[in-house]
């Protein structure tokens, strides 16, 4: 017996091992990953904000200034009064002409609150700054215009 097992040495015939690993299941693995993925990703939108939403607490002013901002910089300004005659609104170019028209309109109505209707395409740093200098010239009451 032992020369059988001598003689299947001898025989010049040698067993390889096969070093090989097969990727073929683990790129099945991707794919189907890769497709999960795709097709997840639009569901996910981390950019939007969820805002709260807020109720009318108190009835809005009858009488107030009105702010209206577009995303293409321009604005409006004027004084909104119903009953007391066409509101007058005036269309300004840029932000340092709108601070100007709200300056004089608050030195001649200095208890009117100021309303910014805004476009909801508008970037929000801009609505910041209106309310920020508004502020800085001493009007009190600011607020936002919701639907």
């Amino acid at each position: 017996m032992s020369e059988q097992i001598s003689g299947s040495l001898r025989s010049g015939r040698k067993n390889k091992f096969k070093s090989e690993i097969n990727v073929v299941p683990y790129i099945d693995v991707m794919l189907v990953l890769l497709v999960i993925f795709m097709v997840v990703a639009p569901m996910t939108n981390p950019g939007v904000v969820d805002l709260p939403s807020a109720e009318r607490t108190a009835l809005p002013p009858s009488d107030y200034i009105q702010i209206s901002l577009r995303p293409d910089v321009s604005a409006e300004i004027g004084i909104h009064r119903p009953g007391k005659g066409k509101d007058v609104f005036e269309s300004v170019p840029d932000r340092e002409a709108l601070m100007q028209n709200l300056q004089v309109l608050h030195a001649e109505n200095p208890d009117l609150p100021v309303l910014i209707a805004a476009d909801k395409n508008i970037i929000y740093n801009e609505v910041v700054q209106v309310i920020s200098d508004a502020k800085k010239m001493g009007i009190r009451r600011v607020g936002l215009a919701t639907r």
